[in-house]
């Protein structure tokens, strides 16, 4: 077998990342990010970006199906997502936002 066909091989199995994007609401001008299971919580791994200036940050993270806890990281503040209603309890007795990524079919 080629070292072509095994990486092919390895792709078929491997399961679908999906694009998921996050979102959330604040004033222009803020620091936001994303920290969740996904990125081992670091509020540096991914940042969301404000481009219209209007105070929606967004930002894309590809995903393996599966559940993920996280928060948004505003200006320092840990906070859940409120349009979010998939909540499950951490070790420090606040709040995460779970998110579900499934399959594609």
């Amino acid at each position: 077998m080629s070292e072509k066909s095994k990486s092919k091989s390895v792709k078929k199995n491997s399961p679908t990342r999906r694009r998921v994007e996050f979102s959330v609401i604040n004033t222009p001008g803020r620091q936001v990010s994303v920290a969740g299971s996904f990125n081992n919580w670091d509020p540096e791994a991914k940042v969301l970006k404000d481009r219209n200036g209007d105070g929606i940050y967004r930002g894309i993270v590809m995903l393996e199906p599966g559940e993920y806890e996280y928060k948004f990281v505003i200006d320092g503040e840990w906070c859940i997502d409120e349009n979010n209603p998939c909540f499950a309890s951490n070790d420090l007795g606040t709040l995460n936002s779970v998110i579900r990524v499934v399959e594609k079919k």
